[in-house]
């Protein structure tokens, strides 16, 4: 089968635009000339990979977004193949698409991305936040290469390497009645309205904490914002569960929260590394991934106070 890359590069903005003449305007070029290119990959391949649709543009076909999938990523590695070409300094360089999970990135990625521009300061990186379900859908069609997410629900076209595991703690307001402990139990908050981060998959890992305990959370609010939950937390609306720990107990609006740990047993969550178990790492993406693994280790995560909750002095935890 022969093909270009400019057929690639063409077929892949139709895509994403889902219209010939928008993609043609983002190319720079002729609404024919993407018409053309398109046709020629069909033939050469042998099979449609749109569906045409009057005056409403185009859609993939199955074919096609296995194939648009494919390119995205062939179109990555001759980027980088130009990239080297040009510059032959042996150092790394290029552009990578990392997703990561909400409220991971919230809490890792501004070190680690300050961090990594310092050692691969020739690579850029470009991240793209979801849900789980979202990171597993860019992975799936190739638009990020890996992904920082947790190990819920995983396709077998994904490899999952496990980064580190973070346990759940309770947040509550500085005033609650148990603010002062330094643990608690999940039993001990049984008849306190609770706070849910809604999320797709998130949301049942934390109703199956409530299920291991035997008790029914009373939801008063609903939130996919890890702040604006621990913001509705410390104006007392109730209490929230969560895993990545902010470094700070101070909210978005100047109010503060206690960070308790819970009953030791409960079901940590576990950071993952993903990517498609079919589509080889480029050099740079090979880098990244390396980086993270050293930055999740013990001594890693660690010392750079990535993993640690924020410590609260039973000073603080009181009102004045």
């Amino acid at each position: 089968m022969q093909f270009s890359l400019r057929q690639l590069r063409y077929v892949v903005a139709a895509a994403e635009a889902g219209n010939l003449t928008e993609a043609a305007r983002h190319l720079g070029v002729s609404q024919p000339s993407v018409s053309s290119a398109i046709a020629e990959l069909e033939t050469a391949v042998g099979a449609n990979l749109f569906v045409r649709h009057h005056a409403r543009g185009v859609t993939l076909t199955p074919v096609g977004e296995r194939i648009v999938n494919e390119a995205r990523l062939l179109l990555k590695h001759a980027s980088d193949f130009g990239q080297s070409a040009r510059e032959l300094s042996g150092a790394l360089k290029g552009e990578i698409v990392v997703g990561c999970f909400l409220t991971l990135a919230v809490r890792f990625m501004p070190a680690l991305l300050a961090r990594f521009a310092k050692i691969h300061p020739g690579i850029t990186v470009r991240l793209q936040e979801g849900d789980q379900e979202e990171l597993i859908g860019m992975l799936l069609a190739g638009r990020t290469e890996l992904a920082l997410a947790y190990s819920f629900a995983l396709p077998e076209e994904l490899l999952a390497q496990p980064l580190t595991e973070l346990p759940p703690h309770a947040v509550v307001a500085l005033d609650h009645r148990l603010a002062n402990r330094d643990r608690i139990s999940l039993r001990d908050l049984a008849d306190d309205p609770y706070i849910l981060l809604d999320l797709p998959f998130s949301r049942d890992y934390f109703f199956g904490l409530f299920h291991t305990v035997g008790i029914e959370p009373r939801i008063v609010f609903r939130s996919r914002s890890q702040e604006l939950i621990r913001g509705l937390v410390a104006h007392g609306h109730g209490f929230a569960i969560q895993n990545a720990i902010a470094g700070s107990n101070i909210t978005y609006d100047g109010a503060s929260v206690a960070i308790l740990p819970l009953d030791p047993q409960l079901t940590p969550t576990r950071i993952t590394l993903l990517r498609h178990r079919q589509f080889p790492l480029r050099p740079a993406v090979q880098a990244f991934e390396a980086f993270l693994h050293d930055s999740f280790g013990a001594q890693g995560a660690f010392a750079a106070g990535l993993i640690a909750p924020p410590r609260i002095d039973r000073m603080e935890r009181r009102l004045p």
